[in-house]
């Protein structure tokens, strides 16, 4: 059974224990993340000016928008605001930011589902993280820019996080990812013949959407089954994401039960120290790594790979 916490106050530790079990979230927004979410508006509105960009398909093409969103959204990955104010969030939750590693923040966007939907907008089908070579101790921090709705949002699917699902994530390496898929993504518009891992069966069972106001959080394992909702409403959705990993959790390979991921490589060498942008140690990254990391397929997304996503 999941259960969903409200602006709990337990520990670090303990939440950290429940989340790998399967439990959900929920914050209520903070001067911190409310600046974070009105960086990112700010961006968006001065990239779309002078339209509104949860309407801008109205007045501009498909095209059009993939072309805009492959400017601002690597410049909103790697926007300094973002890396001073990502530990301040953490150190709100009561997260030792020594032991605290991030990866970059990502822009979302959710268009009507006719408009744009592939590529730099794709639209997530139930997934897993750990489908993408994510590690069982990721965790998923989701924050709304504006008011969303429960048509446009995110959906999990709770009973999943014990029931496998099959799945073809076995074709998944995040190195072969990274260096032939990722900086194609604002090229796929119409349609996105990226093969990426999804569900092989039919996905039942309830559908949960939580509707946080902008700059409220929802907190998630990287292995609970999620989506991004359809979005059947007039309006776009922009949301902001990041994930982290414990070191604790990393060094003693403690995380969520992996029912039924396959895929291989690790993203491990994304995420950067809350305190100092360090990575993680490579004896550490060593624990995860398969043999599939070879010369310059072993690439850092915040490095050189941030302007294609």
């Amino acid at each position: 059974m999941t259960n969903v916490f409200i602006d709990s106050e337990m520990s670090d530790a303990e939440r950290r224990a429940r989340l790998y079990a399967g439990d959900i979230f929920l914050f209520t927004p903070t001067d911190t993340t409310r600046e974070l979410v009105a960086l990112g508006r700010t961006m968006l509105e001065e990239a779309f000016a002078p339209l509104d960009p949860r309407t801008i398909h109205h007045h501009k093409t498909a095209e059009e928008v993939a072309a805009i969103l492959s400017v601002l959204k690597p410049a909103f990955i790697h926007h300094p605001e973002c890396k001073r104010l990502l530990p301040l969030i953490m150190a709100e939750r009561g997260i030792d930011l020594e032991k605290l590693y991030f990866d970059v923040p990502r822009m979302r966007s959710a268009y009507p589902s006719h408009f744009l939907s592939s590529g730099i907008a794709y639209a997530f089908h139930p997934h897993r993280d750990t489908w993408y070579s994510a590690p069982m101790c990721q965790l998923n921090w989701w924050l709304p820019i504006y008011p969303v709705d429960p048509n446009n949002g995110m959906g999990f699917y709770p009973r999943n996080f014990t029931d496998p699902v099959a799945n073809n994530s076995e074709i998944y390496n995040y190195y072969e990812w990274n260096t032939k898929n990722r900086a194609s993504a604002a090229q796929h518009v119409k349609s996105d013949t990226r093969e990426q891992p999804k569900p092989q069966e039919p996905v039942e069972g309830v559908n949960l959407r939580y509707v946080p106001p902008p700059g409220g959080i929802i907190l998630f394992s990287g292995a609970q089954l999620h989506e991004t909702v359809a979005n059947t409403t007039d309006v776009a959705r922009y949301s902001i994401d990041f994930r982290t990993v414990h070191l604790d959790d990393v060094a003693g390979k403690i995380g969520a039960p992996n029912i039924d991921s396959k895929s291989t490589g690790t993203t491990m060498r994304d995420y950067l120290r809350a305190t100092d942008l360090a990575k993680l140690p490579e004896e550490l990254i060593a624990l995860y790594d398969d043999g599939s990391a070879e010369g310059d397929k072993v690439l850092y997304f915040g490095d050189r790979l941030a302007k294609a996503d």
